[in-house]
């Protein structure tokens, strides 16, 4: 059920939201849904839509005078307003639409809370922006990081504005990389959920400055409340002159990857 109340605090309304879209995300899964062109390849279906309404519904219930900026329903309320709710209702809608469940609901607070929801797994893994836990059959258990695994996803999805300078899949050529590391690619921002709770030892991703995209702020958040590294490709913070993103479960981790990357040309 929807909780909305408007005394929860943030990290229980993210929860919430993230929750209501999962819901949506799970039912309709599997069904022959329509398909909303986005143009180079890239598409929505009905159910990224209907799960981005099902978490506007919360958020608006809980917190009406806060903006948002939803992947397909673009900018509402003032885009430069204090509190901005950043969500991306189905992250993995190429994976989703042909029957893979590897899929994620992102929703966060712009400098604050933020959950993804992993709809299959019933997984949500929270952050109220200091700490970081997974809520799984009702009960809460702290994300814990390790690179134990050794296990690294890759984004290989275009576009790539760091090329010819990076490009990921020069890293996964990398001899130094297969030895240390096992690549993975799971074409979702699940992975960096992963990355905070010990699933995954890091996640390695071309592009701008990533820091407020609907894609991977939820996940960002989560990994900095769990104490990962999280840098550009060039090692550099993430910010507006940011390029790409390295989350690693350690620092050693980290160095590794960083060295590989600066062999690779970047």
């Amino acid at each position: 059920m929807i909780n909305s109340q408007a005394d929860l605090d943030d990290s229980a309304v993210a929860l919430d939201a993230a929750s209501a879209g999962a819901d949506v995300v799970r039912t309709l899964y599997g069904r022959r849904l329509t398909r909303i062109d986005k143009g180079g390849g890239d598409f929505a279906t009905a159910a990224d839509v209907a799960a981005e309404k099902a978490i506007l519904a919360v958020i608006r219930a809980a917190r009406p005078d806060d903006a948002v900026l939803g992947e397909e329903g673009g900018q509402q309320g003032a885009a430069q307003a204090a509190r901005q709710w950043l969500v991306d209702p189905l992250c993995g809608t190429l994976n989703y639409a042909v029957g893979n469940m590897l899929v994620a609901v992102n929703v966060a607070l712009r400098g604050g809370a933020a959950a993804v929801a992993d709809p299959f797994s019933g997984e949500v893994f929270c952050t109220d922006g200091e700490r970081a836990w997974v809520r799984h059959d009702g009960a809460d258990a702290p994300l814990v990081p390790t690179s134990a695994t050794r296990l690294v996803d890759v984004n290989l999805d275009p576009p790539f504005p760091g090329a010819p300078g990076f490009r990921a899949v020069d890293l996964l050529a990398q001899p130094g990389f297969v030895e240390r590391f096992r690549p993975r690619v799971v074409s979702t921002t699940l992975a960096l959920a992963w990355v905070a709770a010990g699933k995954r030892a890091a996640y390695v991703t071309d592009g701008r400055d990533l820091s407020g995209s609907v894609h991977f702020a939820a996940g960002i958040a989560l990994c900095r409340a769990a104490g990962c590294v999280v840098t550009g490709v060039d090692g550099a913070p993430l910010g507006p002159a940011g390029r790409g993103l390295v989350v690693a479960s350690d620092h050693e981790t980290h160095r590794l990857l960083m060295s590989m990357i600066r062999d690779s040309g970047t």
